[in-house]
This record gives C-alpha cells, structure tokens and sequence, in this order.
C-alpha cells in the first residue's frame, strides 16, 4: 500500500528580503513559483512580479530598513496571498523613510519616478499603511479575482492599463517667426 501526501500550496507567504538589490529576483522567483501552484494564470502572475519588483525597489531607495539597522544592512518584508475570495494582494514593508509614497510626475528624460504610476495602472487598487513603529507598508491589490476567466486576458488590455499621455510636442508655433 502506497501512502498519498499532498502537498498544499500557501495562500499567502512572507518572506524577509534583504535591503538592496540582492534578495529581489529570489522574491520574485519564489512569488511566480507559489502562485503557479494556485493555478493563477500567468497574465495575473507577470502583473504581481512587476508589482512586487517595483515595490521592493521602491523599498529600498526611499525606506529605510526594518529594526534597528540604520543603513543598508536590514531587510525589509514582502508578503502576498489570494484570500478566498480570490483577491491577490502584495505588500512590502519597510522601516519608514524621509517622504510618503506617492506617484510622481517624471519628465520624459526622466531616468526614474514611474513605479508608483506602473503599479497604479496596473492594479485594481493601492495604499500605504503607517505603523505606530514608523514602519510603512505599501499593499496592492493586483487582481480583484484570480479565478474569474477574465483574467486569463489581462495580457489583452496590458497596453491600455499603462497607457499614459504623450506631451504635446507642437513645434509649428516656434518656426512662424522664422520666416
């Protein structure tokens, strides 16, 4: 007689990830494989990488460490899970920094600053959580419902979530006095 053990897939992880760019292609890795076993689809899944890339990122230039490291040494925690209705949501949490998350307004030689916009375009809703320890904690929802078929399409539609407008770039007006 054979013994069957099944092993179940996490509806949520947490996992430290360390403050800088080395812990983050492992965060990412671990996210795809544990939400590949839940049968998400992989539209949903490059969403929440992106996601978790540009929050962890995010994390690590503007927040500080959790705990008592001062600089550079610490981690910070990122953590996701489908709740049983389906919703996908990502949070990662770092020690607090100089300003508040918020979407900026980048010029178009900009090299930075779109995260926040990315996410935003991307998901079906976002915060920031203060803690009273000075711990902030960016949570997105990336999808309202894993399970529902739509999503299997998010690719579809990817080009008009993140579409933003162009500057106007009318340079008729500046060659009149030319002539």
């Amino acid at each position: 007689m054979a013994l069957v053990v099944a092993q179940e897939v996490p509806t949520s992880s947490s996992m430290a990830v360390p403050h800088g760019p080395a812990g983050v292609g492992e965060a990412r890795h671990r996210m795809r494989d544990q939400l590949r076993g839940r049968g998400v689809s992989e539209a949903v899944i490059d969403d929440a990488v992106l996601i978790l890339s540009e929050l962890l990122s995010n994390a690590c230039k503007h927040g500080r460490p959790l705990g008592d490291a001062l600089a550079g040494d610490g981690d910070v925690r990122a953590a996701w899970r489908v709740d049983p209705t389906g919703r996908l949501v990502v949070e990662v949490t770092d020690g607090g920094g100089p300003t508040r998350p918020a979407p900026a307004t980048p010029s178009v030689t900009a090299h930075g600053g779109r995260g926040l916009n990315i996410i935003r375009a991307l998901a079906d809703d976002w915060g920031v959580r203060d803690d009273v320890r000075g711990e902030v904690t960016v949570w997105v929802v990336v999808h309202d419902d894993v399970h529902d078929p739509a999503a299997l399409h998010r690719r579809d539609d990817f080009a008009s979530r993140i579409a933003a407008p162009l500057p106007s770039l009318d340079f008729a007006d500046a060659f009149d006095e030319l002539d």
